[in-house]
């Protein structure tokens, strides 16, 4: 059982248990969920995707919420980390396999310090989320009675900082409603970007940040993910008010505008909570937002896509050959060929999965390309933004999705790792030969 399996396996029985769970009479309304929409929404929470073909808050009771909850709270920090927890909880040595584990999963390239991180990253997860819970409860008990306030407070701040996406407030203003109805709410958007951005970046930079005081320093890994972070937000918030000036932002106010550009902005890298309805949105911003989800979160975090890092070699790789440069320079420090060459392994499969994944939907359902494009790179990148199709969504539809999402959380590489039969090492290589590129 190599690690790329157990992380694999792990997700898998997540998913069951929470099938199991969800099938429950008590878990729903109507007392009845097929096996299928109960499949789906399992896979979402533990995926931490937010994808619903049901609504959460009027279709689920609140046992089928807490559900949800717990499966993307594990979902998101990591089912090796909650294993890791209770370990420590309980006193017990953390054996070397199961460090080995922790590395693979939190994407760290040794086992140096990989249980004092673990730690860490369940403080400030505590923390993180308890603040946003506080503040979220605060702002809605000027809505709804305090012990409801409370709970919604916890579930949306769990939810959103796990980049999960899930809401309640279906049971308020209608099914799928979203937080549409916070738009214009400084509170809600700053709490919502706030726990994004932080769940986004990734336990790794979390760690790096909290120890700037005392190194005055951030490693490599550290500034691309702050620094490719920080661009893709300006760009992104730029295109998205240039785009929906004249359209879905017209009607809103000064501040109004300013909180639905940035959360808009925010939300596609994995977020999955929005102000604006998607599928009032120009085609040019959906498409955009489908460019924002791919490129997805930072490793090591709550998010999916193909990760920050990943886009920013490959920019930074394609500038330097443009340049006729040999090496691949990064803040000082050059970047092996090996990063380069994962990072285009990861590109490639993600976009030949997206290509066979979106041909298939056309097939499924009956809806324009870009929503179903739409839809596909939502489900793969864990961003959980929909166009309406999901709930709309054959059988095999369903099942396409469901697919998707576990790819999206696992890694498609990971996930061929995981399949891929024990090979031996190669005694021999063949000549090298020449090919006209480009």
């Amino acid at each position: 059982m190599t690690p790329p399996k157990v992380l694999s396996l792990g997700f898998l029985i997540l998913i069951t248990a929470g099938t199991f769970l969800l099938s429950l009479p008590v878990s729903s309304t109507s007392g009845q969920i097929s096996f299928i929409d109960a499949l789906f929404m399992a896979t979402s929470a533990t995926c931490v995707t937010g994808l619903a073909v049901i609504d959460t808050g009027t279709q689920l009771t609140t046992f089928g919420q807490v559900v949800l909850l717990i499966l993307f709270q594990i979902g998101g920090l990591g089912f090796v980390t909650m294993a890791t927890l209770i370990t420590l909880v309980l006193n017990k040595r953390i054996s070397l396999k199961e460090r080995i584990l922790l590395q693979e999963s939190m994407n760290q390239n040794s086992m140096q310090g990989i249980v004092l991180l673990i730690r860490r990253v369940l403080i400030y997860s505590l923390v993180i989320q308890l603040s946003g819970a506080v503040l979220f409860a605060g702002r809605f008990m000027m809505d709804m009675p305090f012990g409801k306030a409370a709970y919604y407070g916890i579930f949306h701040s769990i939810s959103i900082f796990n980049n999960a996406g899930f809401d309640l407030f279906g049971d308020i203003h209608g099914p799928f409603s979203g937080l549409t109805r916070f738009v214009n709410d400084p509170i809600v958007n700053f709490t919502s970007m706030s726990l994004i951005f932080l769940g986004g970046i990734g336990f790794i930079v979390l760690s790096d940040l909290m120890d700037f005081p005392k190194r005055r320093r951030l490693t490599l890994h550290s500034k691309v993910v702050l620094w490719t972070s920080l661009i893709l937000i300006v760009i992104g918030a730029g295109l998205f008010f240039l785009l929906e000036f004249n359209s879905s932002l017209k009607p809103l106010s000064a501040s109004g505008k300013f909180w639905a550009t940035f959360l808009q902005a925010v939300t596609p890298r994995s977020g999955g909570v929005t102000t604006i309805e998607v599928p009032l949105l120009r085609q040019s911003t959906q498409f955009l937002m489908i460019l924002l989800m791919f490129i997805g979160a930072a490793p090591g975090s709550t998010g999916g896509g193909i990760k920050i890092t990943t886009f920013a070699v490959l920019v930074t790789a394609v500038a330097a050959r443009l340049r006729g440069k040999e090496d691949i320079v990064m803040f000082r420090h050059r970047i092996a060929k090996e990063n380069v060459y994962r990072a285009l392994t990861i590109t490639l499969m993600s976009l030949m999965l997206l290509v066979i994944a979106t041909m298939l939907l056309s097939l499924t359902e009956s809806a324009e390309f870009l929503t179903v494009l739409f839809e596909a790179v939502s489900a793969f990148g864990t961003s959980g933004l929909s166009m309406g199709l999901t709930p709309e969504l054959t059988t095999a539809g369903k099942v396409l999705v469901i697919i998707l999402m576990f790819m999206g959380r696992t890694g498609p590489l990971t996930l061929a790792y995981a399949l891929k039969p024990k090979g031996s090492k190669e005694l021999y290589r063949y000549p090298e030969g020449k090919i006209t590129i480009g």
